[in-house]
């Protein structure tokens, strides 16, 4: 007897593994950072569609690592709202802020209290909000913008325009190489 592998109506079957994800949830990432050379804040907004809105600091005042942290988050929120972003998932490296926000741990620190709670109060203006533990690995690009922020020589109220990374595939000398092959073939 021969098996009929044929099946007409296998699509029924067929299990989605794409998240339902709500088209108009927003993701923010923040970081601070704190050494010898200064302190500086780094935020990342990221639309649903994809595009990054980076934002970063330079703090002229001398801080703790969890105060950097506090500011970075505060940041974030704040450009949120200006962008009246309704909707935010919120993703941070520093456990102790996560889990002081989400009320799992207490601040005892009082350079902290203010801070908690002024979040809170923050907060409140979104229609929903998650706050969600990071490791270091996955908030690489807001650590960059706070480290950059600590690095570079800025000046009091000076701006700098949005910062644009893209990759490149290939060497720069190519682009000559493709100009020269385009211009043999007009010629």
């Amino acid at each position: 007897m021969k098996l009929n592998f044929e099946f007409p109506d296998e699509h029924i079957n067929e299990v989605d593994c794409k998240e339902d994800k709500p088209t108009d949830v927003w993701e923010m990432y923040f970081d601070g950072a704190v050494n010898l050379s200064g302190n500086g804040i780094g935020a990342v907004l990221v639309s649903p569609d994809g595009k990054h809105f980076p934002i970063a600091a330079k703090l002229g005042f001398d801080c703790t690592n969890n105060v950097a942290e506090y500011e970075a988050c505060v940041m974030g929120l704040h450009a949120a709202i200006e962008m009246k972003i309704r909707k935010l998932e919120v993703y941070g490296d520093s456990a102790l802020i996560i889990y002081q926000v989400k009320g799992e741990w207490q601040t005892k620190d009082p350079k902290l209290i203010p801070y908690q709670k002024y979040l809170l109060e923050l907060i409140k203006k979104f229609e929903e909000i998650s706050f969600t533990h990071l490791s270091r690995d996955k908030n690489q690009f807001a650590d960059a913008l706070a480290t950059l922020a600590v690095m570079a020589q800025i000046e009091e109220g000076q701006t700098f325009q949005t910062l644009k990374i893209k990759v490149r595939d290939e060497p720069a000398y190519c682009f000559m190489i493709e100009e020269e092959r385009r211009k043999a073939l007009v010629s």
